[in-house]
């Protein structure tokens, strides 16, 4: 069955070089092949401020230049984001993207319409990929994935994003080429399904 995927690159570097751009492409690249619609956002490439105050996040407009990914979001049914582990957790750009996106009226019902607010993203599923220089089983058993807990639970979950499955790909600077194939075809087979 055909689905509709949005891909989210956060890798705060725009260039294509690093291993998150492939394994987003390798995904792309298998969605098409399995019949799905896919559209792309690098984040990095888009131009936004930051949010400085709760009283912006709930009142000013989303800027011009993220309402196209906020269609987008709507019209997904599947979301993949993809970002290298920086200090513990999502880079920057990619944290500040969802604070921008995700707003009350959009993402959430605004203050006082309920207690924890309807959640409007309800229906779409989610995936999360990770690549890290570290052991992904270090990030996940002794660090406890705190970040990627958080983001599961307190951003997708909150505005209805679920099930969200995740994806770690650890010791990406010590990677073979022939692991590197590995993890290409593996996310090629995955685009291909649509999960």
């Amino acid at each position: 069955m055909s689905r509709r995927l949005l891909l989210l690159q956060g890798h705060p570097d725009a260039s294509a070089s690093h291993l998150g751009h492939a394994l987003a492409g390798a995904y792309a690249a298998g969605a098409q092949a399995g019949g799905h619609e896919v559209r792309l956002i690098r984040i990095a490439e888009l131009d936004f401020p930051l949010l400085r105050s709760k009283e912006a996040w709930d009142t000013q407009a989303v800027p011009a230049t993220l309402q196209p990914a906020q269609d987008s979001i709507l019209w997904a049914e599947h979301i993949v984001l993809f970002f290298p582990l920086w200090l513990g957790g999502m880079p920057a750009v990619a944290r500040g993207f969802l604070e921008q996106v995700l707003r009350p009226g959009f993402a959430l019902a605004r203050s006082g319409q309920g207690p924890m607010g309807a959640r409007l993203l309800k229906g779409r599923s989610a995936r999360i990929v990770v690549t890290m220089g570290m052991p992904a089983l270090v990030y996940r058993w002794y660090f406890r994935a705190h970040s990627l807990k958080a983001l599961e639970r307190n951003i997708l979950g909150f505005v209805g994003i679920a099930p969200v499955h995740e994806t770690l790909v650890g010791l990406v600077e010590s990677m073979s080429d022939a692991q590197r194939g590995r993890w290409l075809r593996r996310f090629e087979n995955m685009g291909r399904e649509g999960r």
